[in-house]
């Protein structure tokens, strides 16, 4: 008899396992650098910085008013960007880098992440600091990483196509503390969330259906060039963006 049991409990173990297959979660597919930027190259002669991942397109230096970004390092480079405006200034050096509306920037519902290395001290922070986006306010959806001025607290920023509602994640801890951190933020599903150096240090929940699509193009170190904008005024390295 007991052999008997054996055989049918053998059997049925063997009918149950293609059906535990049938209903496995699915794999999330790993995640694809589609732009990164490093710096470790400078600049060309055409003032253009190379992306790294092999599917971004390069980056070109806008300037007003004689704005500069400096280089700094020798194989390491990273990007250092001009300094804060007095508030009554009617000319203000200004600078950011501008790439391309490449279609692996919308992701629409897809998971997506982007991210820097950010060194950025209070003092630099008036407003709020536009480190990297693509999209602004009044276009058709945007995502953008940001310090703010009040804490200087990291945040991240996601607005989808057909609707004015800005999602906000902000980290529980300050940043603009003139060490380097890496910042990374995070959508995924029906989370927005936010990493400093490694951890979660914040998430909101969104639309699973939030989709982000447009035709503006990527920019680092700020959102556009009035002289009152959120321009980025400290260091950035390794800035990238994940599909996946």
């Amino acid at each position: 008899m007991r052999l008997i049991a054996l055989t049918v409990a053998s059997a049925l173990a063997v009918t149950a396992t293609p059906a535990l297959a049938a209903i496995a979660a699915p794999v999330e597919p790993a995640p694809i650098t589609v732009a990164r930027y490093t710096f470790d190259a400078g600049t060309a002669a055409t003032s253009r910085i190379s992306d790294t991942s092999g599917r971004g397109s390069a980056l070109t230096v806008r300037t007003a008013d004689q704005g500069k970004i400096n280089f700094i390092g020798t194989a390491d480079k990273y990007a250092a960007f001009p300094a804060a405006c007095a508030e009554t200034a009617t000319v203000c050096p200004r600078a950011m880098l501008e790439g391309t509306d490449d279609a692996d920037l919308d992701p629409g519902t897809r998971r997506f992440r982007w991210g820097a290395t950010v060194r950025v001290a209070k003092a630099q922070v008036t407003g709020s600091t536009n480190i990297i986006q693509k999209g602004v306010t009044d276009t058709e959806s945007q995502w953008k990483l940001q310090v703010g001025g009040n804490h200087g607290k990291a945040s991240c920023v996601a607005v989808g196509q057909g609707s004015a509602q800005v999602y906000l994640v902000r980290s529980t801890l300050p940043v603009a503390d003139n060490a380097w951190h890496d910042i990374m933020c995070q959508r995924s599903g029906a989370l927005l969330s936010i990493y400093v150096d490694g951890a979660e240090r914040g998430r909101t929940a969104i639309p699973a259906t939030l989709s982000i699509a447009n035709n503006m193009p990527l920019r680092i170190g700020g959102p556009n060039f009035n002289i009152k904008s959120d321009m980025f005024h400290g260091a950035l390295d390794d800035v990238y963006v994940r599909l996946g």
